[in-house]
């Protein structure tokens, strides 16, 4: 009778995959159950919120336009409110100084008669002591609001700030020429108050 071997101790016999090809099943459908398989279906549902993802994304960017056309609105309002308003401050300043001139030259013209009086004391020599010093503070306060007295003996004559009082002629002259200053003019940056009333005279030969 022939005798067998037994295996030898730590031996193993190979099996059927050891030293061959190793092979993955990567179908996503079972052949045997064609049902989906767990792998497949768990990489089907990671993939399911990339469209509800683009709607997402898609609805922040609507919401981003909207905000900044919202923005730039604003912006232009704001814009046109400023330049309103600094309209208003140009124009409300302009009539307020225009106001200034007004009563400036209301209160010059009121005044006149005392201007002439002080004058007229002047030329006499009469200005003298605490009446020379009110009439000189006076004089003073009306050029600061703008008030200018003028009318000199000598200037050439124009009947838009003087008026004539007295006319002759003289060979000394070649135009209508100012002899003499009778009252002095007032006026202010845009108004004669009263022309200066004069003594003229024109070259001899003219028509008068």
């Amino acid at each position: 009778m022939a005798a067998f071997d037994e295996p030898r101790s730590g031996s193993a016999s190979a099996g059927p995959d050891e030293g061959g090809p190793h092979v993955v099943d990567k179908r996503k459908i079972d052949p045997t159950t064609f049902e989906v398989r767990e792998g497949a279906a768990a990489a089907h549902e990671a993939l399911e919120p990339v469209a509800p993802a683009a709607e997402a994304l898609a609805e922040a960017q609507e919401l981003a336009a909207e905000r900044l056309d919202q923005l730039q609105r604003a912006q232009a309002d704001l814009y046109n409110l400023d330049q309103r308003y600094n309209a208003y401050v140009k124009r409300t300043r302009g009539e307020l100084a225009q106001a200034a001139d007004r009563g400036a030259a209301a209160l010059a013209e009121a005044l006149i008669p005392v201007l002439d009086d002080i004058e007229l004391a002047r030329k006499h020599g009469e200005l003298t002591g605490p009446f020379q010093s009110v009439a000189e503070r006076l004089e003073a306060t009306l050029v600061r609001f703008g008030v200018e007295r003028y009318g000199v003996a000598g200037e050439e004559f124009d009947p838009t700030v003087h008026e004539a009082l007295m006319h002759g002629h003289s060979a000394d002259v070649a135009t209508t020429t100012v002899q003499e200053v009778l009252q002095p003019g007032y006026r202010t940056a845009d108004r004669v108050l009263r022309p200066a009333r004069v003594a003229v005279v024109d070259p001899e030969g003219a028509q008068g």
